[in-house]
Parts: C-alpha cells; sequence; structure tokens
C-alpha cells in the first residue's frame, strides 16, 4: 500500500514567513553587510545562535568569515542544510542554554520566530499586544550544548549573535570567557533579562555597548557607553515596544 506523507502545513506556512521577512527585502541584507563589514574582520570565526532561517549566517560568509550556525527547529534545520553554502559555514542541530543536556522546544509553527525555551518569557510577552494571536502549539525535547563546550570544540569565536527569546542570559551563564564582540536580542517587556546579560557581561570582561532597534543596521546610541548607561536607556523604552539588538564590545 502506497504511504502518503502528511505535511505539516502551519509549519511550512511558518518557514515561508520567515522566508518572506529576513530574505523578501535585500535592501535590508545589503544594510547589514556593510554594517557588520565595519565591525567584524574577515576570516574571523563567528557564533550564529539560533540561525532560523540564516540570513545572518549567509551575510557573515559573504564577508569571509567562517560561521557555526545553530538551529534547533527541525524544519529550519533541513532548511539550513539544503540553502546555505557548505563551504565556511557548520550546521548545528542544537539550542544552547547554561548547561548541556535535553530541554523542550516550545514551537509557534505559525509564528516561528518567537519558538523558545523559556516558558517564564513565553508567559510574560504572551500577555502584551504585540504577542496578541501568537500560539506555541507544539513542544519537543531538543539537544542543548553551551558557548564554552561550542569554543572548546570550534575555537574562539571573533563574533557571537545570540537570537533566542528569552535564553539570552542563560546563554551567556555559559560563557566564561570574554571574546570581542556579542550580540543579544532585548525586548522591552523584558528588561530583566537583558539587565541579566548586561550584568554577566560586566563580569565577563570590560565590555562596552551600543544598541540598535528592530531589524535595521544602524546604531541608535552616537557613541558606546558602559553597562549601567545602556540600562537606563532600555529603561526609557515603552514596555510594549518592539525588539532590537545589544552590541557588547571588549574594550582592548
Amino acid at each position: 500500500m502506497e504511504t502518503i506523507m502528511t505535511v505539516d502545513w502551519r509549519s511550512v506556512a511558518g518557514l515561508a514567513r520567515s522566508l518572506s521577512i529576513y530574505y523578501g527585502q535585500p535592501w535590508k541584507a545589503r544594510a547589514l553587510k556593510r554594517f557588520y563589514a565595519a565591525l567584524i574582520p574577515s576570516d574571523s570565526l563567528v557564533f550564529d545562535i539560533g540561525a532560523h532561517v540564516g540570513n545572518r549566517s549567509r551575510i557573515l560568509h559573504s564577508l569571509g568569515c567562517r560561521v557555526l550556525a545553530l538551529e534547533p527547529q527541525p524544519l529550519f534545520l533541513r532548511f539550513l542544510k539544503f540553502a546555505l553554502p557548505r563551504d565556511g559555514i557548520t550546521v548545528l542541530a542544537s539550542a544552547v542554554a547554561a548547561r548541556p543536556g535535553r530541554m523542550l522546544l516550545n514551537i509557534s509553527r505559525r509564528h516561528p520566530t518567537v519558538t523558545s525555551l523559556s516558558v517564564d518569557w513565553i508567559d510574560k510577552v504572551s500577555r502584551t499586544a504585540g504577542f496578541a494571536g501568537v500560539v506555541w502549539d507544539k513542544a519537543m525535547d531538543v539537544d542543548v550544548t553551551t558557548l564554552d563546550q561550542l569554543i572548546a570544540d570550534h575555537g574562539r569565536p571573533y563574533f557571537i549573535k545570540i537570537d533566542v527569546e528569552g535564553m539570552e542570559a542563560d546563554i551567556l551563564a555559559g560563557l566564561s570567557q570574554p571574546v570581542p564582540l556579542i550580540a543579544f536580542e532585548y525586548l522591552p517587556a523584558m528588561i530583566n533579562c537583558a539587565d541579566a546579560c548586561l550584568e554577566r557581561l560586566s563580569e565577563l570582561g570590560a565590555y562596552q555597548f551600543r544598541r540598535v532597534e528592530g531589524e535595521t543596521a544602524d546604531f541608535v546610541d552616537d557613541t558606546w557607553m558602559s553597562a549601567a548607561a545602556m540600562l537606563a536607556s532600555l529603561r526609557q523604552l515603552k514596555s510594549d515596544g518592539g525588539s532590537g539588538d545589544i552590541y557588547a564590545r571588549l574594550q582592548k
């Protein structure tokens, strides 16, 4: 008897949505490439934690960087292995946290950009207007590693990009040495998470910080600032505001 393959069309639609967001506006990719080129030397090793559809991995690779891309969602992992260049990009099926092991990944099939390991993050953001209509309708156990283990296995990176929906502080807790440049996502509704990241990085080294809003490729701040100054700036944002990235640069 012929077996009919069941297709999870909701997940496929979520993948298509992410592809349209991150690949549907090529001028944004060009701006991000210029932004990264000013920050990261070519031929650097970089970690893309939460690679999703791989747009940032692809841009970093195009600059000559060696990329380690991590993605725990199976559908997105298959897409990355199919779509990304094999020369210079290594794709791993893993999430990252403070300790290695296994954790439950909560997946939003229609809105896969907000898939998360953090139940606390999901609980808090689901009460905000920006997440109205988002449902985490699937869960699965995934492998989890740490930044320290990745460094032991692949070398010390120049840049680590972290986009993991509420697990940023947990991931930095699994890092015991400074690296030159780190970017982590922030959300005004979860300033405590950003505060924990700023505190952890300050423990690791003499970092200064600047902020990017949304998917733009330009700093909001004119100069690099201390962790205290960055936290004060974040506290002025509206709690229902959009996300962005904080860049931490290790002072020489």
